[in-house]
Formats: C-alpha cells, structure tokens, sequence
C-alpha cells in the first residue's frame, strides 16, 4: 500500500512534530507507525467491507467503515486517508453538488450488517449502499468508484 503517504500524513500530525522539535525523536517515531498501523488497519477494512464507502459534504469528508467513522472537516482533497480508499476502489458519494441538503440528510442510512429493513423508510431505517447510491444520485451526488454493475465512474 501506499505508506508513504500515510507516513507523510502522521509526521504532519501536530504532537509528532512537537515531539521532533523537543528531541523525543523514539517517541514521536513510535506514534507515527501506531498511527500508519491504525491508518493501514482503515484501508483493509473499507476495501473488505462491501458497505464501507466516504461520503464528502461541506462538513468535510467521513469514512463510514461500519461501527467505525473516521471523518476529518476538509473536503475528501485534503484527507489522506479517504483519499487513499477511494484510489483503492472504496465508492465515494459527494454530496457537495446536492441542493436539497435535508432530503439527503433524511437518507436512511446503510447498514453495515447486513440487515436492511423495509419500506417504507425513515431517516433511521438501514438500506443497502445500492439503494443508498440509487437515492443520493437521484438527489444530485457524485458517484466514484460506484459500487452498480457495470456503472463505474
């Protein structure tokens, strides 16, 4: 994988620079590869999960890797890792384009096991990423990386 990357990303990190800078150089080291690590540990899990995917707002980015989010408040450009499982193959649903906000904000949302409950849907019911995909394009989102048959963008 790209660690390099993931590397660059952790030695930016504000307390790993600090570190640096008062000569705890083992330590500041030490929490980089922690962080690659758990980075690297991200990436597995959104490219075996069938329903991990990022979405991207004006809120900033969020991997959704099921009981686990890892989000960051700048566009999907400037978030390494989310960045990274997308290039890897994790779908992308920017909803930067969307004009009606609340009706994408009363999505239901995907399910992360599996389970997916029936219509009719509230914001709180649990739907495949497929249909969830179906639903926020309808609405506007760009897709990448979409996870249909035969429609990858």
């Amino acid at each position: 994988m790209q660690t390099e990357v993931l590397r660059a990303e952790a030695q930016s990190w504000w307390r790993h620079r600090e570190l640096r800078r008062t000569g705890d150089l083992d330590e500041a080291h030490r929490l980089e590869r922690q962080t690659i690590r758990r980075d690297i540990e991200y990436l597995r899990t959104a490219l075996n999960n069938p329903n991990a995917y990022v979405s991207c707002g004006g809120g900033g980015t969020i991997l959704h890797l099921g009981l686990t989010t890892v989000s960051l408040y700048a566009p999907v450009e400037r978030f390494p890792l989310a960045s990274l499982a997308v290039r890897l193959g994790t779908p992308l649903i920017d909803c930067r384009p969307v004009r009606d906000i609340i009706a994408f904000a009363n999505l239901p949302k995907v399910t992360m096991d599996g389970q997916i409950d029936p219509e009719p849907w509230t914001a709180s019911s649990r739907i495949s990423l497929l249909t969830y995909v179906d639903a926020a394009e309808r609405l506007g989102a760009r897709i990448v990386n979409d996870p249909r048959a035969g429609r990858a963008t």
